[in-house]
């Protein structure tokens, strides 16, 4: 019942309350407070904090969120090799990947993934922002750039080159810019970043490093939306070259400014640090990372 009960507890925290966690699970909600004072006793420590509209996590709970996954990760690994064999694997794995890499590079890897290991379900979380892994129970997230959280494990999946493009027909209208400077008369396609704007275009020339402020009437937070605006025509793009790169290839996009180059930002996994990682989600780690190596 241990096992049961720490599970819930997760869910609870996961949830953000103990009626969304009991709703998940199909228990009442004396039920839930019921388990949760079970843990509560077994441990001797009050683990949540609770008020008629939110719950916290006491020190002691956080300590057993983390020793919690890592547990039941463990029993979990013990019970499939033992029920399964070493040759299949199964159960949920959480990820969350950049909508416009989700949606055209990760989602197809995960339906072959999933044709190939019927046993195993997945629930996608497709965001341009950063997300809680710990907190929100995701197993691992492939991000562009720095980490915000230094507590997170990394796993390099490719070197972070950036370009500066647009479609064919933009540039027959507005002119290809030969400086960045001259972004200044474009339309340009930002994308925002929580409250953030990326107005500011770092380049780099002849050792030097500058900046260019740019602007434009399409503002997304949507890494496909601004890339689909910018293949329709509507203006100048920064993307990632794995993003892009068909495009490119295709003609139905063109890189410009390519004498100045852009801060790179690399492509990783990241995943949370102090639990053992599930056989299953270490394979579709792996994966990933061999269907995007560039």
């Amino acid at each position: 019942m241990l096992f049961e009960n720490l599970a819930l507890f997760l869910l609870i925290v996961e949830k953000g309350g103990m009626s969304a966690a009991g709703r998940e699970v199909g228990l009442s909600p004396t039920s839930v407070s019921e388990r949760l004072g079970a843990l509560e006793k077994h441990y001797g420590a009050t683990l949540l904090t609770r008020t008629t509209r939110s719950i916290s996590l006491t020190d002691e709970g956080r300590l057993l969120v983390e020793g919690a996954r890592r547990l039941l990760a463990d029993a979990e690994n013990i019970e499939s090799a033992i029920k399964l064999g070493t040759e299949r694997i199964s159960g949920l794995i959480r990820l969350s990947a950049p909508v416009d890499l989700g949606r055209n590079r990760i989602v197809p890897i995960l339906d072959q993934f999933l044709a190939a290991n019927p046993n195993i379900s997945l629930d996608l979380n497709l965001t341009d922002g950063f997300l809680d892994l710990a907190g929100q129970g995701i197993d691992f997230a492939i991000r562009y750039g720095a980490l915000a959280d230094s507590t997170l494990r990394v796993r390099k999946l490719s070197e972070g080159r950036r370009v500066v493009c647009a479609s064919p027909a933009y540039l027959q209208a507005h002119g290809t810019p030969q400086h960045p400077s001259e972004l200044a008369q474009q339309q340009c396609i930002l994308m925002r970043f929580g409250a953030n704007i990326h107005r500011e275009w770092q380049f780099r020339a002849g050792g030097r490093a500058f900046k260019v402020r740019v602007a434009g009437r399409r503002i997304a937070n949507d890494g496909d939306q601004v890339r689909q605006w910018c293949l329709a025509g509507h203006g100048i793009c920064i993307k990632s070259y794995i993003d892009v790169h068909e495009d490119l290839q295709a003609g139905r996009l063109v890189e410009v400014l390519q004498a100045y180059s852009l801060q790179g930002v690399d492509l990783q996994i990241v995943y949370p640090s102090g639990h053992a990682v599930p056989r299953r989600v270490k394979l579709l780690m792996d994966e990933i990372a061999s269907k995007l190596a560039m």
